[in-house]
């Protein structure tokens, strides 16, 4: 009988326990305390689940490492940020692995989702080797399942993308048992054998994703620089049956601001020095800066003094998301509050202090700031304008 252990229960860990549990005993454990309690109430603070979503499910949520001894299928989806050097911080999968190591049992089936760089699940099957006496592809198997969540997106879901599964066997008992699980969380499930060929796939989905944002926002900055029209240079661009449209924006979250320096870090270790993986993270992560200034400038050509009132729109990382990792969008709020004391933001996804709710009392303010393209701002941008409010789209959203 199979029973399922999914550990770390945040924007992916959750969505693959609830999935699972459909169908197989799932048990969703999380070092938080207060994260378990609230998943037992039914709550998701992450506001991606309803108290629905909780029902007719065969799920238990535990902190106590104690409760995985009977699973047999450990599902590993735990952060991998960088440390303030940019360097790949793996210390919450050496966590989770030093959990299971006490556990595990002939044929047991370890599953890493984590972003990582290519090795990374190989040593911690070799760590487990270490501290069992077991061995991988004979005792146990250790696999990589890279995560394809998208927070916030309705549309492209965990039932209706497609999983890359990667193990190292032909054991026909495992995959079977593989494809039994998988299945309920996946559109198509894409096996391979070669786990460092599907790690490095992962990294480079969002590598390849934060260059081309990275393009745009340079191109938008240049066009304000030559006074061009950027809407139009795109539009134009775009009837070009290859060119590949993306939109200019922040750039925050656990995900494109973190996994280009993952594949940076494994390719000095193999000494080779990339010219062009982080070359849109100075880009991105300057654009905050760009904001600031672009508000400060607004400011001052307006010649509007120190007690403005200013509402900002969008403070998660994104549009439909209350996660503030990485955002540059709270910090450029943080920066704007510190200079103008009257400054607050509308983001119905989130709730921290400043929060303005009130939407029918936008005339007071004097100038909006617009850092998210979601379609509930588009009607505070019309109303702005026929307010006669100062508008400031630095983005192009909705300009």
């Amino acid at each position: 009988m199979l029973k399922i252990c999914v550990l770390g229960l945040g924007y992916v860990g959750l969505p693959v326990a609830l999935g699972i549990s459909s169908k197989f005993e799932t048990l969703g454990f999380d070092i938080s305390k207060k994260r378990i309690e609230e998943l037992g109430a039914k709550f998701d603070s992450n506001r991606e689940y309803s108290r629905n979503d909780f029902n007719h499910k065969k799920i238990t949520f535990s902190n106590k490492t104690k409760d995985l001894r009977d699973s047999n299928i450990y599902i590993i989806c735990v952060p991998t940020p960088i440390k303030k050097n940019n360097l790949p911080d793996l210390s919450y999968i050496k966590e989770s692995i030093s959990i299971i190591s006490a556990y595990i049992k002939s044929k047991d089936i370890i599953i890493l989702e984590s972003t990582v760089y290519p090795g990374v699940t190989e040593h911690f099957a070799k760590f487990l080797e270490l501290k069992t006496g077991l061995k991988n592809n004979k005792d146990f198997y250790m696999c990589y399942s890279p995560e394809r969540i998208n927070p916030g997106d309705k549309t492209k879901n965990i039932k209706n993308i497609n999983k890359i599964f990667a193990v190292n066997t032909n054991d026909k008992k495992i995959l079977s048992k593989v494809k039994k699980v998988y299945k309920l969380i996946s559109k198509e499930i894409v096996f391979s054998k070669k786990i460092k060929e599907a790690e490095t796939a992962k990294a480079i989905e969002n590598t390849q994703r934060d260059l081309n944002i990275a393009l745009f926002n340079e191109i938008l900055i240049l066009s304000q620089k030559m006074n061009l029209n950027f809407n139009e240079i795109i539009k134009l661009a775009a009837t070009k049956w290859n060119f590949i449209k993306f939109q200019p924006g922040l750039v925050g979250g656990h995900c494109l601001p973190v996994d280009p320096y993952y594949l940076s870090y494994i390719a000095r270790k193999n000494k080779f020095r990339t010219n062009t993986l982080l070359s849109g993270r100075s880009t991105n992560n300057n654009m905050k800066d760009y904001v600031v200034n672009e508000i400060l400038k607004c400011i001052k050509k307006n010649k509007l003094n120190n007690k403005i009132k200013i509402l900002i729109l969008g403070i998660s990382y994104k549009y439909g998301v209350s996660d503030l990792r990485n955002s540059l969008g709270l910090k450029i709020f943080n920066k704007i509050k510190k200079k103008y004391k009257n400054t607050f933001f509308y983001d119905p996804f989130v709730n921290i202090k400043d929060k303005f709710t009130n939407i029918k009392k936008l005339k007071n303010f004097k100038l909006i700031i617009f850092l998210s393209s979601g379609k509930k701002y588009k009607p505070i941008f019309k109303k702005g304008i026929e307010n006669n409010i100062l508008i400031l789209d630095p983005f192009n959203y909705f300009s």
